[in-house]
């Protein structure tokens, strides 16, 4: 520490610790606790921090005007804890702070222990052995402060208090005006006493001050006495230090010298190796660096080489590697400063002339012959574009090929055409130039062989397309696969156990990156190969393994490579592509059929001909759903739109002829071809089609009187069973085309309605009187209406459960209109028999109303009925069932029972045995007779006591 050079000369000890000397330094206290109010003037001003017996207090004698905290003699918590408080200042804290105040008995905290008086025995212990040291320092050094040793100078010399204080100061300075003042009171000078008196004054202040002198030399003796034994101590430690340094001097003079020896025998010799080491070492850097320039100036030259050859990857390769040269090993070298501009030039170069040369490939690829050239194009050169194309992350070249696509599929219709056409005369093509045109002008085999063509044509290039994007597809692959080894050998290298092969890596890309541009005679990327299998091979360990070379130039460097997301994007999108493909192709013939549909020739194709068509365009479909993996529906679309057309056409043609059919229908029976009845066996044995005709041996047959179904004989007109052809010949479309079943269904739902409310109108309505002349509707025609209706009924079920087989569950709704045609057919018939019952009963009204109990008998009325009933039943009896006939008569009985008993009784004849009662015994005999003669009615129960009326 460094003092002032009016610190006090008293030497310190400083020390610390339980056995160190704590001495007070002299000249520290506090000039307020010297009690030197008298002398404000000898006070100097407050220190700026110099010396270390200051502090920062206040100036007592600068302000002893203003009170501060250093004024005060008994703080506040020593006033409130003292144990002799008075009673009168009880009330302290009441006068200040109010009346509620109470003084409260403290808690003890919980969080204090009790202290016992025996845990202060270590500590007392401990403060005895250091104040035993204390006293003991005491006596060698008293600790006296420097008022009480300048008390006792000025008592013994007769010194002055105050200008010992003065003298003594560790700051004390006569530069300071007011420590001038005090020493020298120039007032003595100046006082009205004479010169006389000044020159006594002024001898009398120098016996003074060298009085004071003197004792100030006393006192600095005093005090260089009392600490002698520190000064002498301090010499001789000083002795013993220099006895020491010059030891060590000695010892380092030792250990020079050794270090010299050991310098010239041990160290210069191997240092001359090491350093001839490394200068070879470094002037095979400096081979290998400009080998590596030599290198690098053949680059543009090789890239020109490769481009020749197409070998994209290569140059691009070889030009990333360049790059990575330049920036790692060769940066600063002057002379290739505008090597790396041009090689990002030629970069740009190669991309522009990659997407042009797949441009081209694509073109001449889909643009040649589909038939006889059914192998890829150049699959070496494909994957070569695509593996650049995929290093420069040119990833939209799929859009390049979907437009050389969409050209290819439009010049494809154009060209079958064009060579259909050429082989018919009738077609001028110097005068009809659309192809549009051309096609209507066809016959509709021409135009379907044409179509067909078409179709051919596009699934050849539907397969071209897929076996291009096939190769596109194993190309990303590849570069997918080898992105996640790569990936994955990274990790395993980035592991802390793997770190020797780490470097091994890091030497073998070294050597790598110095072959990719010293080795003469191959590729760049076959030199990174043979490294790295001859380092294997030297290492011991087994070879992976290997990719194709593109793959293996793909990865080599620090390319921008696209990442597995991107990738997997660029496989989507093949399939996105393949997918257009098929609906392109799809398009294209929808073009071809709406061009011939537009005079609609295709409605009026015959239902053999739309049935080809259909399959022809179902088979398409399913070939290219197989091949592509697409449901393309434009061209079902629009297939189903001709086919709706169709359907309408079929329905009104066939709707029309059974409207003809029932105009001319007579209602007469007519006779069963053989054709027919080979027709409903055929749908007995459960198949719902047509069959084919016979040429040979049908007209030998001769036509049966009814149309057996099932066991029974049905009694038929000759538009029932044209309307059964109608009906299996809809059954037959659905068969052949599948996607009109809904609409077919709804058509042959009308056509069922059309049949039952004509014939209501023609038979029940009596419209054939009109329409064909008839005279009257006989109950041979009623009864004949029915059982056609029954017939068809027969139908409706069976064609319900075929056309359930076409639907798809969701469509089984369509089926309703059966029910509602079955309702209304067994409604008809309820009708018919209705009408047949009213007939028989309007006649029994007509006879019955006449009807007298009188003889002979039996009576007329009675004869007349009996004869109604005969003709009743031979009209029916051929064409409706037994069971129907017996429940029809049944009905005819209960009408004849009901007027009997009405007429009985207006006549007032009853069952009481008298002769009235006695002729109608015999009348009703008569008819129960008659009735039961008739044929499949002798079992029939007529119940004519029903006739009598029942007395009560």
């Amino acid at each position: 520490m460094a003092f002032s050079s009016s610190s006090s000369p008293v030497p310190r000890r400083a020390g610390g610790g339980r056995d160190g000397v704590h001495l007070k330094e002299r000249g520290l206290s506090s000039p307020r606790s010297r009690g030197i109010r008298s002398l404000p003037d000898v006070c100097p001003k407050e220190p700026t921090g110099e010396g270390r017996g200051l502090h920062n207090g206040p100036s007592v004698v600068a302000e002893h005007d203003r009170w501060t905290v250093y004024s005060s003699k008994v703080n506040l918590p020593a006033a409130l804890n003292d144990p002799r408080l008075a009673k009168r200042e009880s009330d302290f804290f009441t006068k200040t702070w109010g009346l509620d105040f109470t003084e409260m008995e403290v808690m003890p905290s919980f969080h204090l222990p009790n202290i016992s008086r025996e845990q202060f025995g270590p500590y007392s212990q401990e403060m005895t052995q250091r104040e035993r040291i204390h006293e003991r320092c005491k006596t060698i050094c008293p600790n006296k402060d420097d008022v009480d040793a300048v008390s006792s100078i000025t008592t013994n010399h007769g010194m002055n208090y105050s200008l010992a204080v003065i003298f003594m100061r560790p700051e004390f300075a006569l530069e300071d005006p007011a420590t001038f003042n005090m020493v020298l009171p120039w007032s003595h000078f100046h006082s009205a006493g004479g010169k006389s008196r000044d020159v006594a004054s002024s001898k009398l202040l120098q016996e003074k001050l060298s009085h004071y002198l003197d004792v100030v030399e006393v006192s600095i003796a005093r005090q260089i006495s009392l600490r002698s034994e520190a000064f002498f101590h301090a010499m001789s430690s000083q002795h013993e230090l220099q006895d020491r340094l010059q030891e060590t001097q000695q010892a380092v003079a030792i250990l020079r010298g050794r270090t010299d020896a050991m310098d010239r025998v041990m160290c210069q010799g191997p240092l001359r190796a090491l350093r001839i080491a490394l200068t070879r070492n470094n002037c095979v850097k400096l081979h290998n660096k400009l080998k590596l320039m030599a290198a690098v100036h053949q680059t543009q030259p090789t890239v020109q080489l490769l481009l020749s050859t197409s070998e994209f990857v290569g140059a691009l390769e070889l030009i990333a590697t360049t790059k990575e040269v330049l920036q790692q090993e060769l940066q600063g070298i002057h002379s290739f400063r505008h090597l790396g501009s041009q090689l990002c030039e030629l970069e740009k170069l190669i991309d522009k002339m990659m997407v042009e040369d797949f441009s081209m490939y694509a073109r001449s690829d889909l643009n040649r012959n589909l038939k006889e050239e059914t192998q890829v194009l150049e699959k070496g050169r494909l994957e070569s574009l695509v593996f650049g194309l995929l290093r420069q992350r040119k990833l939209d070249f799929l859009d390049i090929y979907s437009d050389e696509m969409i050209t290819a599929a439009k010049a494809i219709v154009s060209q079958c055409v064009a060579e259909r056409v050429v082989h018919i005369e009738e077609i001028d093509t110097e005068v009809i130039f659309k192809l549009a045109d051309q096609m209507r002008l066809m016959t509709f085999p021409q135009w379907f062989e044409l179509l067909e063509n078409i179709f051919e044509t596009f699934l050849l290039f539907l397969q071209r397309i897929k076996d291009t994007l096939n190769v596109i597809r194993n190309v990303v692959l590849q570069v997918l696969s080898s992105n996640h080894k790569n990936r994955l050998l990274a990790e395993t290298s980035s592991a802390p156990v793997g770190q020797d092969i780490s470097q091994e890596k890091l030497a073998l890309q070294g050597e790598a990156e110095l072959a990719y541009l010293t080795h003469e005679g191959l590729f760049i990327s076959d030199a990174l190969n043979e490294a790295q299998q001859q380092r294997q091979q030297e290492s011991g360990v087994a070879g992976q393994d290997q990719h194709s070379a593109a793959g293996s130039r793909f990865h080599s460097g620090e390319n921008p490579m696209p990442t597995d997301m991107e990738l997997n994007r660029v496989i989507n999108n093949l399939q996105e592509l393949l997918y257009v493909a098929s609906d392109v192709s799809h398009d294209r013939c929808v073009k071809v059929l709406t061009a011939r549909a537009k005079d609609g020739s295709l409605e009026r194709l015959s239902s053999a001909e739309f049935v080809s068509l259909s399959q022809a365009v179902e088979t398409f479909v399913r070939d290219t759903e197989d091949l592509c993996g697409r449901r393309s529906v434009s061209l079902r679309g629009a297939l189903q739109s001709q086919a709706n057309r169709f359907v309408n056409r079929f329905h009104e043609e066939r709707k029309t002829k059974l409207s003809l059919l029932l105009d001319n229908e007579r209602w007469k029976q007519a006779d069963v071809p053989a054709e027919f009845q080979d027709l409903v066996n055929s749908i007995a044995d459960g198949k719902i089609s047509l069959p084919e005709r016979k040429v040979s041996g049908a007209e030998d047959r001769k036509p049966a009187d009814f149309l057996l179904v099932d066991g029974q004989k049905y009694a038929v007109v000759g538009t029932v069973l044209l309307l059964i052809r109608i009906f299996l010949e809809y059954c037959q479309c659905v068969n052949d085309i599948p996607s009109i079943t809904t609409d077919m269904l709804t058509r042959l739902s009308d056509l069922f309605k059309h049949f039952n409310s004509r014939s209501c109108q023609l038979v029940l309505g009596a419209g054939a009187l009109q329409v064909v002349g008839l005279k009257t509707i006989t109950t041979k025609n009623l009864a004949l209406a029915s059982r056609c209706l029954q017939l068809v009924v027969h139908y409706i079920p069976i064609i319900r459960a075929h056309f359930e087989t076409k639907l798809q569950p969701k469509q089984f709704s369509v089926l309703r209109h059966f029910d509602h045609i079955m309702k209304d057919y067994n409604d008809h018939i309820a009708e018919i028999s209705a009408k047949l019952v009213a007939i028989m009963d309007s006649l029994f009204e007509k006879f019955l109303s006449k009807y007298e109990v009188k003889a002979p008998m039996p009576s007329a009325c009675f004869r007349n009925i009996c004869k109604q009933m005969a003709k009743m039943h031979e009209a029916i009896f051929d064409l409706l069932p037994e069971e129907q006939t017996q429940m029809l008569f049944l009905r005819i009985n209960a009408c004849f029972k009901m007027h009997l008993k009405r007429q009985l009784a207006r006549l007032g004849v009853s069952n009481d045995g008298g002769p009235q009662h006695g002729l109608v015994v015999v009348d009703v005999a008569f008819y129960t007779e008659n009735i039961l003669a008739l044929k499949s009615l002798e079992r029939l129960d007529l119940n004519m006591a029903e006739i009598w009326e029942q007395k009560r």
